[in-house]
């Protein structure tokens, strides 16, 4: 039952000398405060970290042809080669454990190449197949991206990044079946959409034509080249092995040494987010040490004052110990006094943590986009604050103990002696 006489008591004891009470309450209130903030700036920046790579197959991996560094089956080392056509059919043939495989080529943006009526604008052109849109996430806006009726039979059709609508058409104006000019030659407008991150393949998507692939192989002369090309793993599948797979199937398709490291290059997304998972992880371990550490240096200044504390009420604990009060009464009122003192520095100094962080985070919030830092969304989690709630709770225990048994030691007989 609560006793609210004896938690009275507690609190008259605490605020018996404010001035010791507050110093020794400042330690706790520093050490919560600190780890709090570091926690949401932790947060913030991890979040900032996957805004830039959101929309992004996490399980993915691309290719690239560059020179050869091995002389190989009658050709020199520091030859040109190009990806082509022929070679997606025999990479997915070989390599069932591929999901998506999407080919890729660039275009020139050359001043004001893509042109509506008066409205004109300088964007890049890619040549993309559907499942383009399965490595690269798009946020459909209007209309539909490049299917594979497009690829089959070359339409000259286009889906234009969400910048590209802004200089080509009115607000709210549909631009669907309307017709553009891109380096000279016309398209039909078939959707409209916007990257979902910050990181993007051949530049931001909000200023890219994307046309059928084949089309612009045709458009652009480019015979079968292919430029680029991104492939998602399977689900359960690690893209390490498809990266090795697809490259041992690239120098063998096109005579290149199967030692040579640099004729096929590559980069696997993959890896950069167990990279980022490992980076994150250390960072918050980090935090915690250094907030810990903070905090228990405040626990111990709590430890010490109550270790003050019970050394000027030796008197006290032991005419209580002479009328009757048990060992465990005495050690109770000292660890609830420790817990107090530190609960109400501990939450004082998470809610001013908190606090900061919100006013910090509707800051950044309201910054215009040319001025946008890197942290987003910096308050902590509410499982954290629970977390960091208990980690307080368990320090202001640990923090009475030491007095509490000191107390316990007191006997009653040489404390009616002492002066």
């Amino acid at each position: 039952m609560f006793d609210l006489d004896k938690w009275q008591e507690i609190w008259m004891t605490i605020t018996r000398n404010k001035t010791r009470s507050i110093f020794t309450a400042f330690g706790v209130f520093w050490g919560i405060l600190m780890l709090t903030l570091l926690l949401g700036t932790g947060n913030g920046l991890e979040n900032g970290m996957k805004s830039n790579i959101e929309g992004i197959a996490t399980n993915s991996c691309f290719f690239y042809a560059d020179r050869t560094s091995e002389n190989y089956k009658g050709y020199k080392k520091g030859r040109e080669w190009n990806m082509k056509n022929s070679d997606i059919k025999i990479i997915l043939a070989n390599v069932p454990e591929i999901k998506y495989l999407a080919p890729m080529l660039f275009g020139n943006s050359s001043e004001n190449n893509t042109v509506r009526g008066d409205k004109a604008g300088t964007f890049s052109v890619m040549g993309n197949y559907p499942d383009y849109a399965h490595v690269q996430e798009q946020k459909i806006i209007y209309g539909r991206y490049i299917n594979q009726v497009d690829i089959e039979n070359n339409r000259k059709v286009c889906y234009i990044g969400n910048n590209v609508y802004n200089a080509l058409f009115r607000p709210g104006e549909n631009p669907v079946g309307q017709v553009i000019r891109s380096n000279g030659i016309y398209y039909t407008v078939v959707g409209v959409g916007a990257g979902l991150g910050k990181m993007q393949i051949g530049g931001k998507s909000d200023d890219q034509v994307v046309l059928p692939f084949t089309t612009m192989q045709i458009a652009y002369n480019q015979g079968d080249i292919i430029h680029f090309m991104a492939a998602v793993a399977n689900d359960n599948v690690d893209a390490s092995y498809i990266d090795k797979e697809v490259k041992n199937i690239l120098k063998a398709q096109n005579s290149i040494a199967p030692n040579d490291d640099r004729a096929v290059g590559s980069f696997n997304i993959s890896e950069a987010f167990k990279m980022f998972k490992y980076l994150f992880l250390g960072i918050r371990i980090l935090i915690w040490i250094v907030g810990l550490g903070t905090l228990f240096a405040g626990a111990i200044g709590v430890s010490n004052i109550m270790l003050v504390s019970v050394r000027e009420r030796t008197k006290e604990i032991g005419i209580r110990r002479a009328l009757g009060a048990k060992p465990k009464d005495i050690m109770s009122q000292i660890i609830n006094e420790s817990l107090v003192l530190t609960a109400i520095a501990g939450f004082v100094g998470l809610s001013l943590g908190v606090g900061i962080l919100a006013l910090f985070d509707n800051y950044i919030n309201n910054l215009p986009p040319e001025h946008k830092i890197f942290l987003q969304n910096i308050m902590i989690k509410f499982d954290v604050a629970i977390l960091a709630s208990v980690v307080l709770i368990f320090v202001g225990l640990l923090a009475g103990l030491l007095p509490a048994w000191r107390a316990m030691q007191i006997k009653p007989i040489e404390a009616l002696s002492e002066e």
